[in-house]
């Protein structure tokens, strides 16, 4: 715990300007990021008594170990870089809102020749309109099943489209009116390219000229004595209807407005949004967050905002949807920076939006609404995590108790070994803080020191290089270091685990950015997947590195056993134990992380053809070599000269394949086990 009047900066030092500011551990890990109108008032009051400082502040300040900070032009720019560097930093005492689910959208892909309708989850895509957030992916499927009667638009897979039109003959939609069939021509791709428009113009909200338009046509038809083509308009009015009535009117005035309340209490905070479009609530979602730092409710709007917005570009109502910025943005309290967000979110939508509190009528009497359900949500959040916290709380002092540890371990490490009969040996290694899975600094290992099968000797290779990065970044004054010239150690693979996407590498001006890099922050306990001979390994390669601050066992899969280093028997822990628990979660996390990695391997290493052996030669040249060629027979009989005739191949390059190609001479010929037919490469 450091004391803030070491690091606090000399008088004169902080400029009386607008920018951002980062507060930094003895690690070199961004804790904390802010803005400040005036950077030398809002650093000053960081460094003051800490008894009169709010407890969380106090924590945060004491935790950080240096603090630096950035100059802007503007507010709105600052407002910006806040944004950026939370996302990108993930720091551990800012507010940050989490979904508890992925909300889906009806999604319907315009940037496609035949423009589908779908359920869609994630990050959004160009050329795609969304519609939602839904409460569950059924009201979407039940939205669209009413609504296809009347705009028969494509709802299948690419391999379902693709199928029938190679047969010729449409799905079960098409037979039964609810698809046009555009697969097998029965409309052209304008025609069924105006349908999807008309599909997402009701969809949007613009619904009253198009029922209008229906009720004439089915009049008219009635007056001619065409009365089935009168009961069919009838029925698709009906379905129109009883689609719009999942969407509650809530405004008369056609309103395109986000309603956000936030329902908070000393600990927690809860977030709602109504996305309320053409005078209807068009979607809802929710975030919780932790209060990890002294806010005020003005300062969870401007936080929600951020989160709200910081990704979205565009009127929310020609887009399509509840996606982009409204015009009309209504909130419980105004931030203390009402201007720079306002121009901050006209910056977004392209033009100018109004931030403010409803103060009478429907606006303020749905703002109510909101609130309840910000309340509400809140209320089933605690009642939810009461028992989650517990019993992780528990697992942990479990742990620490059976291994004599002098705490929790609040950053658990666990490694694995996968291969395939000793071919393609990897392993992985999965991080747990605070009891739960940081996907984003799963890390990799190819094992290239040896050939061959030797799980102990692998899991000594691995620690050793884990630590020895460790090592070498703590040297540098325990900041973050650039990657070294000679580049990563062999094997090393810096992506995350999963659903989270690599950090990009930084720049020469940002050695030191503060992002949880590969291997720069310590564990308190090390768990490897094995028994005493795996744990013998690890606990030797930290020895070896004079790493005697962290602790190690394994976890056997037979019988479930905790082995401790040095110990001829192993601890049992009850099979109710909580930490048992633990333990096997994240030995089972590392197992499928290194088994996906592995898997992944064999396959490519399966898919590799003849041209992938040939040093130099990209992904376009080969394609455009077989595309010339047809198949790597014929291009191994061709010669230098008709080689050098496809673009982008030189003569030197023609040589190299063709030596290549020679050197590993025919390949044996492909047989189809099904008919025992030879097939030509």
């Amino acid at each position: 715990m450091a004391d803030p009047s070491s690091y606090r900066p000399k008088p004169g030092e902080i400029p009386d300007e607008p920018g951002v500011y980062r507060f930094r551990d003895q690690h070199g890990r961004v804790v904390y990021v802010g803005k400040a109108k005036s950077l030398r008032q809002r650093l000053s009051s960081y460094f003051q008594d800490l008894t009169h400082l709010h407890p969380r502040t106090a924590t945060m300040v004491t935790t950080a170990a240096s603090v630096e900070w950035t100059v802007v032009a503007t507010e709105v720019e600052a407002l910006q870089l806040e944004y950026t560097w939370i996302k990108e930093y993930d720091p551990r005492f800012n507010v940050k809102y989490r979904d508890d689910k992925s909300y889906p959208y009806l999604a319907v892909t315009m940037n496609e020749e035949f423009p589908r309708a779908q359920v869609m989850r994630g990050t959004k895509r160009k050329g795609v309109r969304y519609f939602g957030p839904y409460g569950h992916a059924w009201a979407i499927r039940e939205t669209v099943d009413l609504l296809l009667r009347v705009f028969p638009v494509r709802t299948c897979s690419a391999g379902v489209f693709k199928r029938a039109h190679q047969i010729g003959r449409p799905c079960l939609l098409g037979y039964i009116d609810k698809c046009s069939a555009p697969c097998v021509g029965r409309v052209t791709p304008e025609e069924h390219r105006e349908l999807a428009e008309e599909f997402c113009d009701f969809m949007a909200g613009r619904t009253g000229a198009y029922l209008r338009r229906l009720e004439s046509g089915m009049h008219e038809a009635s007056e001619a004595m065409e009365y089935e083509r009168a009961g069919r308009l009838r029925d698709d009015i009906e379905a129109l209807r009883r689609a719009m009535e999942k969407n509650a009117v809530v405004l008369a005035d056609a309103t395109d407005a986000d309603l956000i309340a936030v329902a908070e209490d000393e600990l927690e905070a809860a977030v709602q949004i109504f996305h309320v479009r053409g005078g209807r609530v068009r979607g809802q979602r929710g975030w919780v967050t932790d209060k990890v730092e002294h806010v005020a409710t003005p300062q969870l709007v401007e936080h929600a905002l951020q989160q709200l917005y910081g990704d979205e570009w565009g009127d929310g109502a020609t887009g399509g949807g509840s996606g982009g910025v409204p015009r009309e943005v209504l909130v419980p309290a105004l931030p203390g920076a009402a201007d720079a967000l306002t121009d901050w979110l006209g910056e977004r939508r392209g033009s100018r939006v109004s931030l403010r509190v409803p103060q009478r009528g429907d606006k303020k009497d749905l703002m109510a609404t909101v609130q309840r359900n910000a309340q509400q949500a809140l209320a089933l959040h605690k009642t939810k995590r009461a028992s989650d916290l517990t019993t992780r709380s528990r697992a942990l002092e479990e742990i620490a108790e059976a291994l004599d540890l002098d705490s929790a371990p609040l950053r658990i490490e666990c490694f694995d070994i996968s291969h395939l009969q000793g071919e393609d040996v990897v392993a992985s290694m999965v991080v747990f803080e605070d009891g739960l899975a940081r996907k984003s600094e799963y890390r990799r290992f190819q094992i290239k020191s040896f050939a061959g099968q030797d799980d102990v000797r692998s899991m000594h290779e691995v620690i050793s290089r884990r630590f020895r990065r460790y090592l070498r970044e703590k040297e540098k004054s325990g900041g973050w270091v650039e990657e070294s010239p000679e580049g990563p150690e062999p094997g090393e693979n810096g992506q995350g685990g999963g659903e989270e996407p690599a950090a990009p590498r930084p720049d020469a001006h940002r050695e030191e950015d503060g992002r949880p890099k590969r291997f720069a922050y310590p564990p308190q306990l090390v768990v490897v997947d094995g028994g005493a001979p795996q744990v013998a390994a690890a606990r030797r390669a930290m020895d070896e590195l004079g790493i005697d601050d962290v602790a190690v066992c394994g976890l056997a899969k037979r019988l479930e056993e905790v082995w401790l280093p040095g110990d001829s028997d192993p601890v049992i822990l009850p099979r109710s134990s909580e930490g048992l628990y633990l333990l096997q979660r994240v030995r089972d996390e590392a197992h499928r992380f290194a088994l996906r990695y592995q898997r992944g391997k064999r396959a490519q290493s399966m898919k590799k053809g003849p041209l992938d052996a040939v040093p130099g030669l990209g992904e376009t040249r080969k394609k455009a070599l077989l595309k010339h060629f047809g198949s790597v027979k014929r291009l191994r009989a061709a010669s230098v000269e008709e080689i050098c005739e496809v673009p982008g191949i030189g003569r030197k390059t023609a040589e190299t394949v063709l030596a290549a190609l020679t050197e590993r001479g025919p390949a044996a010929p492909a047989v189809n086990t099904a008919t025992g037919e030879i097939i030509d490469d």
